[in-house]
């Protein structure tokens, strides 16, 4: 038959669908960038790597579900609806509680009795995939033990296209190998603790600014959608999905689709990144997530491959949703197929099942909207006055690691010799990120203030600090233990008093700066989230000036969320030692006082490039709309010539570069090697999948959907499955039902018969290809420590590809080894297929080009001291 057609708003176009919106107005200023649409939507592969055991369990479960439980799975209860930032309906008939979605990236958000772990960027330039794990682990134990079902992390999206980009620090580098690794190790990490790991921001989602309408006309702006982040095939595979194929390999349970547009369609309905990138092509076998309020249509998203909605109201506390009532109208009219909303089911519980939950989940031990014991577990509504918060401790140890992990995220920038401290005879500490928020570490709401030391960033990836180490109080507590002098100022506006201080006889100064930043919800001091600039925040350059000037010994620590500027600065000769202390997290004060004494051997090499101009990096955020009143239009016309490689393709001089980071040892490279494996010839992969499986029939009679009255009381603002009459316009609340389905379902979106397997994709092997990760070459150098002190190295691998419009030289692969005095270790690296090649728009593949190739083993993506060409 001709199915109506179910909430068709903001969808009411096949170019919705498609996901091309674009309204007159717009054509007549430019051309828009275009998404093509790829339906059907993939459906899960019974055999896929790592997926076979869960894929079971979820079928024997699924097929036991009624239309309205497998809804109710799909569907958030709104916002503030019950105790966790997202849950979605339980399936009571069959004994599996509400699921449970809570940020952060650095700790469980808004709770107590959780740990604050060091920021993602700052984790990554530990560049040590051991400690990644253990941090990812850590986390993910923290969330099971509060009762999370899926944590929302960890970061690739944003990847750090633009340093004054406001999430930068959630995620890991710019670079998307180190990042790709980075995000791997804590996807194992997070589900090995039982807890489904969410990548996130899928995809292009690298500014805060216009990410959201309501948000941008908050702050002023007249735009009628988000703004639009134009990729073209191979930037896209090149750089921004690199880091998400590594996640799915990983066997990450979900994905989180972001709030933009991309190519001028929204990631949560756009079919080209969710159904054929995502899905398709690199095979991906869990499901996909919206961001809160990313979800823009009802049937339109779930056929381009959305399995998931949240918070599941159209806008917070409206009581209305794109799916809900509206899901079981589709369904039941034939809108969207039965297999469909099966595998939406499907997705959800073998994400479940292959970390290791079961049906019996434990209880949600606490409550997002108030660290009160009692309170209403449906907050929105006010209803159901009982305990909602057990205050659970799970920190376990997690201390030691978090101060060990921030410690050796810590880039030792210069050392003139100042470092380390010896028992300084007067140690004086300067600026107000030395010392604690007066209100207390926690007293602004998710971090959105710069007060006192930045031990975190703000927004939806903050979490509640248990404690604050400061800089100041660890430092004082070590002078104290020295028999140092010690005093501070714990301000940066003090300047005839810090004069006075620092000038006197056998000080060593260290001074305190940051650079803060977060989401665009919170706006501090008028950083809409996006940094306004990469200059210290309260004056920091001028405190650094001023004491360097009075101080002959100026020791100068930077916590920030990506580079800043030090071009004014950093070259006097009395800035004897520079650190860039990142986002450390909860033991700031710790990990720093180690550093700075030697407890810890600096081995922290920065994971972004230090420019010497804001303009050097030829990136920036679009801070004003471009497009009239419709999408702006973010061009990202620079392809994949970020970061470091923007700064080779120009030559242009810089800081500090990419990886660099020195340490109180010396280092020696030597004896590079290559060995050739017999890798074999690519085949692009050929056949068919199965036909979409569905798991069993279910009425189409309308009244056999209605709210249950009988059985439990409706709750206000709670987003249900049932619907309310037997007139289906009525129950959908949709202006447009009736519209017939073949008015605007694009070709295919409901087609559930066998389909073609790209080339790219693998049989069964998430990731795509497997023939991808085939080993091509094993490269070995010799690493020496010639100094006197033991001390950690990360050399790392280079690889030039040759072509006139590749980048001078790519990170392909890295270690982190320790070396004790003299002695000598074996780095050995890797080259995969994959890391050899290029996408081919034309191909729809990767090749390998026929230029010569140079792989370089060395200290940093500038200090590349070892070569070798490949045959």
């Amino acid at each position: 038959m001709k199915s109506a057609v179910v909430l068709a708003l903001a969808a009411s176009s096949s170019s919705a669908l498609a996901g091309a919106v674009k309204p007159p107005q717009q054509l007549n200023k430019r051309a828009l960038a275009h998404s093509d649409p790829f339906y059907p939507s993939p459906w899960m592969d019974p055999n896929a790597d790592g997926w076979q055991a869960a894929y079971a369990k979820a079928k024997e479960f699924v097929s036991q579900m009624t239309l309205m439980e497998k809804v109710n799975l799909t569907t958030g209860v709104g916002w503030m609806g019950e105790q966790c930032v997202g849950q979605v309906g339980a399936i009571p008939r069959l004994g599996l509680r509400s699921l449970c979605m809570q940020d952060s990236p650095v700790g469980v958000r808004l709770t107590d009795y959780n740990s604050v772990f060091p920021s993602g960027q700052t984790a990554a330039a530990t560049w040590d995939t051991g400690i990644i794990y253990q941090r990812g682990l850590a986390m993910g134990q923290e969330h099971k033990g509060k009762g999370v079902n899926v944590m929302l992390g960890p970061v690739a999206g944003p990847l750090g296209r633009s340093p004054e980009g406001g999430r930068n620090w959630e995620g890991f580098s710019p670079d998307p190998v180190l990042t790709g690794i980075a995000i791997a190790e804590t996807i194992k990490g997070i589900q090995d603790a039982g807890v489904v790991a969410c990548a996130k921001h899928y995809i292009g989602n690298e500014q805060e600014h216009f990410r959201q309408v309501g948000e941008a006309k908050g702050y002023g702006f007249t735009i009628a959608e988000s703004v639009s982040s134009n990729i073209d095939d191979k930037t896209m595979h090149e750089l921004y999905l690199w880091p998400f194929a590594d996640a799915v390999r990983a066997g990450v349970g979900s994905v989180m689709c972001s709030y933009q547009q991309t190519n001028n369609s929204y990631s949560c309905q756009n079919s080209k990144l969710l159904n054929d990138l995502l899905k398709n092509e690199l095979g991906f076998q869990g499901f996909v997530m919206s961001d809160w309020q990313a979800q823009h249509t009802g049937v339109a998203s779930a056929l381009a491959g959305l399995d998931m909605t949240m918070p599941g109201d159209t806008e917070f506390n409206s009581a209305k949703s794109f799916w809900g009532t509206n899901l079981t109208l589709a369904v039941v009219n034939g809108t969207v197929p039965e297999w469909r909303i099966d595998d939406m089911a499907m997705r959800i519980m073998a994400s479940l099942f292959k970390v290791g939950q079961t049906v019996e989940q434990p209880p949600i031990n606490f409550d997002s909207w108030t660290l009160d014991t009692y309170g209403n577990i449906h907050m929105a509504a006010g209803q159901g006055y009982q305990q909602i918060n057990w205050h659970v401790d799970v920190r376990a140890n997690h201390g030691s690691l978090i101060r060990d992990i921030a410690a050796k995220g810590t880039v030792l920038l210069k050392n003139n010799g100042a470092l380390p401290l010896n028992k300084p005879k007067f140690l004086v500490v300067v600026g107000e990120d030395a010392g604690p928020n007066l209100q207390g570490p926690n007293a602004c709401s998710d971090r959105s203030c710069d007060n006192g030391t930045l031990g975190m960033a703000w927004g939806s990836g903050s979490a509640n600090f248990p404690y604050l180490v400061t800089p100041d109080s660890a430092l004082q507590a070590q002078a104290i233990q020295d028999g140092s002098r010690y005093e501070s100022i714990l301000t940066n506006y003090a300047a005839s008093q810090t004069k006075a201080l620092v000038s006197q006889a056998n000080v060593t100064a260290v001074v305190f700066v940051n650079a803060d930043s977060g989401e665009g919800y919170i706006n501090v001091d008028g950083n809409e989230g996006d940094r306004k600039n990469l200059t210290l925040w309260k004056n920091g350059d001028d405190l650094i000036k001023n004491v360097s000037s009075w101080c002959t010994n100026t020791i100068v620590v930077i916590h920030s969320t990506g580079p800043v500027l030090v071009t004014d600065w950093y070259n006097s000769p009395n800035v004897t030692a520079i650190l860039w202390a990142g986002v450390p997290g909860q033991e700031s004060g710790n990990s720093i006082t180690d550093i700075l004494y030697g407890k810890v051997n600096p081995s922290g090499k920065t994971p972004f490039t230090w420019g010497a101009t804001r303009e050097s990096y030829g990136t920036d955020i679009l801070y004003t709309p471009n497009n009239g009143a419709g999408a702006p239009q973010d061009d990202f016309s620079e392809g994949v010539f970020i970061d470091y490689r923007y700064f080779d393709k120009k030559n242009t001089p810089l800081i500090y570069e990419f990886g660099y980071g020195l340490s109180y040892t010396t280092f020696e490279y030597s004896n590079i090697k290559v060995q050739k494996s017999n890798a074999g010839t690519y085949k692009p992969t050929t056949g068919t999948t199965a036909a979409a499986p569905s798991f069993g029939n279910f009425s189409t009679n309308l009244a056999d959907y209605l709210f249950p009255k009988d059985q439990f009381s409706w709750v206000w603002q709670y987003i249900y499955p049932y619907v309310n009459t037997t007139d289906a316009k009525a129950a959908s609340q949709d202006p447009h039902y009736g519209q017939t389905a073949d008015q605007f379902l694009p070709p295919h979106a409901t087609d559930g018969s066998a389909q073609p397997l790209l080339g790219s994709a693998g049989k069964s092997s998430p990731g795509g290809n497997r023939q991808l990760y085939d080993v091509m070459y094993t490269i070995t150098a010799d690493i020496k420590n010639t100094g006197s002190v033991t001390g950690n190295e990360v050399p790392q691998l280079y690889l030039s590809l040759g072509g006139p419009d590749d980048p001078k030289v790519v990170l392909r692969d890295f270690d982190c080894i320790r070396i004790d005095p003299g002695q000598t270790s074996t780095f050995r690296a890797q080259l995969t297929r994959r890391d050899l090649s290029n996408w081919d728009p034309v191909a729809q593949d990767w090749v390998i080009s026929s230029y010569p190739k140079t792989v370089y083993v060395g200290r940093s993506s500038r200090k590349l001291e070892l070569n070798a060409t490949l045959t």
